[in-house]
């Protein structure tokens, strides 16, 4: 029999932790964070990540796992998470995947075999001397087709990309392998309107219960700037604001921007599988009666 997943996906600022420890506390679950920063230690108010109180007994996996000076790998994050889901099993629990990288979820749910290439640091190093824009070019005449899925703004998956590219004349179309998961997708998603006056709210709020400093703090233990760039929104702004290179106002106000037009760009990844199901996550008791069909209980 194929293990039983159930799946809480959508864009940032979207409900989908409450409504994960919701549906734990009501048909048994554990929750399994798919977030490619929360894994990072340290980095808690910037990411979002769940507090101990907001878990409310519910067990977490695969949240503070790696020091934020490493890369974490959507491999390592598939290898991680198909043990902690034997763990869930183990205990006779429902595995609850939630988050908001894509990819990640798509790996492990789909059982992507990823490209085999190894890091070329000489070729790296000669990259990162670049602006996104020119590496966009780049890529865009090697494989415009990746070129068209990728966050443009995001220096290290742009070398990425391009390493692959080189190494293997594209960027090759993904192959899924069989897997042991039978999956219920349950998609969170607020009006446009709404999202976006809970993003500037959350960030506020984030800013207000030590966001700064906690950016302060991480660059003081060693976290370069440079890092802090490559580790999305928040910390990429903060380290801006950090190095005077823009004041606060201007970095909230970007920060803000940029947060929504990230959640249209993993509305954009998401809406590609058909497979989930979309609810507003005020409607819980449809949400639980999808559940309730799916586990049987």
């Amino acid at each position: 029999m194929k293990t039983k997943l159930l799946v809480i996906l959508g864009p940032t600022a979207t409900g989908k932790s409450d409504l994960a420890i919701r549906l734990a506390k009501k048909f048994e679950g554990e929750v399994l964070s798919a977030d490619s920063r929360q894994v990072y230690k340290g980095m808690d108010i910037g990411t979002g990540k769940i507090t101990k109180k907001e878990m409310r007994g519910i067990p977490h996996y695969l949240l503070d796992v790696e020091n934020p000076k490493k890369r974490f790998t959507v491999a390592k994050f598939v290898e991680l998470a198909n043990n902690a889901i034997e763990k869930i099993n183990e205990k006779n629990k429902l595995p609850i995947i939630c988050g908001g990288t894509g990819f990640y979820i798509q790996a492990l749910v789909d059982g992507i075999i990823l490209p085999d290439v190894s890091p070329d640091e000489k070729l790296r190093k000669k990259l990162q001397k670049k602006s996104c824009e020119e590496l966009m070019e780049m890529l865009e005449k090697l494989d415009p087709i990746r070129a068209k899925n990728i966050d443009r703004k995001n220096a290290r998956r742009i070398i990425r990309a391009i390493e692959i590219s080189l190494a293997l004349g594209k960027v090759p179309k993904l192959k899924k392998k069989n897997n042991n998961f039978n999956p219920l997708f349950i998609g969170s998603f607020l009006p446009k309107e709404e999202l976006k006056e809970k993003i500037k709210n959350r960030l506020l709020k984030r800013i207000e219960i030590g966001m700064i400093e906690e950016a302060k703090k991480l660059h003081k233990n060693g976290l370069s700037y440079k890092r802090m760039d490559e580790l999305g929104l928040e910390y990429r702004y903060l380290a801006l604001y950090l190095q005077r290179k823009i004041p606060k106002e201007e970095m909230i106000d970007k920060l803000e921007k940029e947060i929504g037009h990230f959640a249209q760009r993993q509305m954009t990844w998401f809406k590609k599988d058909k497979r989930i199901k979309w609810y507003n996550p005020k409607d819980l008791r449809k949400i639980e009666r999808e559940v309730r069909k799916f586990c049987g209980r």
